[in-house]
């Protein structure tokens, strides 16, 4: 069981050589100049490494700058992966996009986990920031062009919820923020969508608390850790089939829809339709099913096995061949 941290610093060559012999190194996303060393740097050392690829080879994500990726997977970025003992995915729906690649690494699906709201805080706040208001529906995340948020005004534009705002928190990249910015103007939204910019973490109760639905109008997600911190605060969730959460509709605690502009109004008339008592119950499912199926504590305990799995198979070749297979 890990007992502490320790931070290194200097070149990645410098912080292996200080940190001294690891049992395996556990690396966290792809394409960039850093991972490809460590890739180097462990088959070097002989040290078994694991590959969390973050989403970063979806579909989506591989035809967004599709020219650059296809050069840098056959100059390097397919043989990095093809040295990794283990490939990570943080949701069955990415592991299996993973093994279509075709890579001679199996792939483990492990989910993130999910903190939960201090009991009892989270239903004063939400008392305190709803009582009497209007409905707010909130998207929370990266203003970019895979979150879908054109898409998400256009619905919004057809459907028009009477007694309901939008509110869109993240941070912009790309600039992507002024393109959705158009789209609200261009529909006259202006008095319906509201832009929070940035959110804390520490503000992030209170942003939630403040909401009667969560919208994740995403082309591509990898495990949507936004859809569990709104489940675990007791929000129903409206997402798509670019997200890997087939259960909402199961469990009772949402809407998952294909990722057009049609799709997501008819779940937002949906939704929107819902009285306060019924999106609170089913935000109670959502809570309930966070609660059981992703905490940290299991999702911690099933990573310590993969890395001891590893270590053994390590230490054994022949068992490592067939693991790869």
């Amino acid at each position: 069981m890990l007992q502490s941290t320790k931070c290194l610093s200097g070149t990645l060559r410098h912080a292996i050589l200080a940190f001294g012999k690891a049992d395996v190194i556990h690396d966290n996303g792809l394409w960039w100049p850093h991972n490809s060393t460590l890739s180097c740097l462990a088959a070097e050392a002989v040290v078994p490494r694991i590959v969390s690829t973050r989403g970063m080879l979806e579909p989506w994500a591989l035809r967004h700058k599709a020219w650059k990726k296809r050069f840098a997977w056959w100059l390097y970025q397919k043989k990095d992966l093809e040295r990794a003992a283990r490939l990570h995915a943080t949701s069955d729906q990415e592991a299996e996009n993973l093994r279509r690649l075709g890579l001679s690494v199996s792939v483990v699906s492990i989910p993130n986990g999910v903190d939960l709201p201090v009991e009892g805080a989270l239903e004063v706040e939400r008392a305190r920031l709803t009582l009497g208001k209007t409905k707010i529906a909130l998207f929370l995340g990266r203003i970019y062009p895979v979150k879908g948020l054109p898409m998400l005004i256009d619905a919004w534009a057809r459907v028009r919820p009477a007694g309901w705002m939008l509110h869109i928190a993240g941070p912009d990249e790309a600039g992507h923020r002024l393109v959705v910015e158009r789209a609200v103007a261009a529909n006259r939204l202006e008095e319906s969508v509201r832009f929070l910019g940035p959110v804390v973490i520490p503000e992030r109760m209170l942003v939630y608390a403040a909401a009667a639905l969560f919208i994740l109008p995403s082309y591509s997600e990898s495990f949507g850790m936004v859809v569990a911190e709104a489940l675990a605060h007791g929000l129903p969730v409206l997402t798509t089939t670019g997200a890997p959460w087939p259960n909402l509709v199961a469990r009772g605690c949402g809407w998952r829809t294909e990722p057009t502009s049609e799709g997501i109004a008819n779940a937002l008339r949906e939704a929107t339709s819902c009285g306060t008592a019924t999106l609170r119950a089913m935000g109670a499912k959502g809570q309930d099913y966070v609660a059981r199926e992703f905490s940290w504590s299991a999702s911690a305990q099933r990573m310590i096995d993969l890395y001891k799995e590893v270590i053994a198979q390590s230490s054994n070749p022949s068992t490592a061949r067939l693991a790869r297979q």
